[in-house]
């Protein structure tokens, strides 16, 4: 791949590229909603991978072409959020460029040619791997490497919620940022506390799959946001804004009072919170303790707990398409009682997450895609390199 990308850009721009750098999509492994409740999240950098060859210019511009997208250029004097960039791939550069910028990095223009398998809307995060590649190829060439894995991912995610317009939470560019598999404590979203999990996933007798629902999130805008709306709505009945800072306990003491306030929905939206919260510690020390029964276990209940409590599987008052329902159902089926699966990330569309043992995947890989459309289950391994320089 990396004689490819050379190749490429010899052709774009005309000259030897210097460096590979590369940077993984994510997956979500415990914690389904629970970051922007200031909680626990588990995830893992996967072995698909956004990867530039990468040359200084001389000038004051940043120019990269990814494969698919138009040519970017960012000249360095103008670092400014522009409203009629918002959600491209410019956007993301100068937003990142800006971060390194007012940190006193002294970024200088570079070429870069970009490739990925990290195939966007798969559920996997291709934008964070973008930002977190952006960030570190500066990082290392401007910098001298100052900034750890995690001030990456928070200039990344900056970049995507200030410059891109899309807010989201910090998870995503982490995981990618960093690498292997990672439990992430959002107390303080501003500095989240990171732990490396050391889990050897390849020897665990399972495979790990995303598949796509073929349910589109176009459109279910307002099916997110109803999530942290109705979940302000419970806390506001304690004075707070995330549910971290509202004791289980006394949620449970006062929660007639809460449903009075908030209804059914998001008093179950809550429960699922509290609940998956303590799964992602139970996941983590099954992992740590090398018991991948038990920590399949939890994320068979969680995938319980978001589709009865949380609800983000089927969109609200959708009856004839319930495409994550469907995919969820046929993988169960399939599994009969092994491995596990669960919705993965925002759900209501997009991909669900399944634990298959390596005896049956072929079948379940091949059966998947007979159902739901050749290509739409991928077989992932999880990658122990985040944001990195290959060469």
């Amino acid at each position: 791949m990396f004689e490819q990308l050379k190749s490429c850009f010899r052709k774009t721009f005309g000259k030897e590229p210097e460096h590979i750098f590369s940077a993984p999509g994510r997956t979500e492994l415990g914690g389904n909603h629970t970051d922007h409740q200031h909680g626990l999240v588990l995830a893992a950098a996967v072995n698909l991978r956004t990867t530039a060859a990468v040359s200084l210019n001389g000038s004051n511009v940043i120019r990269i072409l990814s494969e698919g997208y138009p040519l970017c250029e960012i000249n360095l004097n103008d670092l400014f959020v522009n409203t009629a960039e918002l959600g491209t791939t410019s956007s993301l550069v100068r937003g990142v460029a800006a971060s390194f910028a007012k940190r006193g990095c002294p970024i200088q223009g570079f070429d870069a040619y970009v490739k990925s398998d990290v195939l966007p809307g798969s559920g996997l995060s291709s934008s964070a791997a973008f930002e977190t590649l952006v960030g570190t190829v500066i990082n290392t060439l401007f910098f001298e490497s100052r900034l750890d894995a995690v001030e990456i991912a928070i200039i990344g995610q900056y970049a995507e919620n200030v410059y891109f317009g899309k807010p989201c939470g910090l998870m995503d560019q982490t995981a990618s940022s960093v690498g292997g598999i990672i439990g992430i404590d959002f107390k303080d979203p501003a500095a989240p506390v990171v732990t490396k999990i050391n889990f050897d996933f390849a020897g665990s007798g399972y495979k790990l799959c995303i598949i796509d629902s073929g349910a589109d999130h176009a459109g279910l805008t307002h099916e997110y946001a109803a999530i942290t709306e109705e979940l302000k709505t419970v806390c506001a009945v304690f004075g707070k804004e995330v549910l971290r800072d509202i004791p289980e306990d006394a949620f449970y003491s006062r929660i007639t009072t809460v449903r009075s306030a908030a209804g059914d929905r998001a008093v179950l939206r809550a429960i699922h919170v509290y609940d998956d919260n303590k799964r992602v510690l139970r996941e983590t020390q099954a992992l740590q303790k090398g018991d991948f029964a038990s920590f399949l276990k939890c994320v068979n209940e969680s995938g319980r707990s978001s589709w009865l409590y949380l609800q983000n599987v089927v969109p609200t008052g959708s009856s004839d398409r319930q495409e994550m329902a469907f995919a969820l159902a046929m993988a169960q089926k399939l599994l009969g009682g092994a491995g596990a699966v669960r919705v993965h990330g925002g759900g209501f569309a997009g991909t669900l997450q399944a634990f298959v043992p390596e005896s049956m995947a072929p079948s379940f890989v091949a059966s998947m895609d007979n159902i739901l459309g050749e290509g739409a289950c991928h077989m992932l391994t999880v990658s122990p390199v985040g944001g990195n320089m290959d060469e």
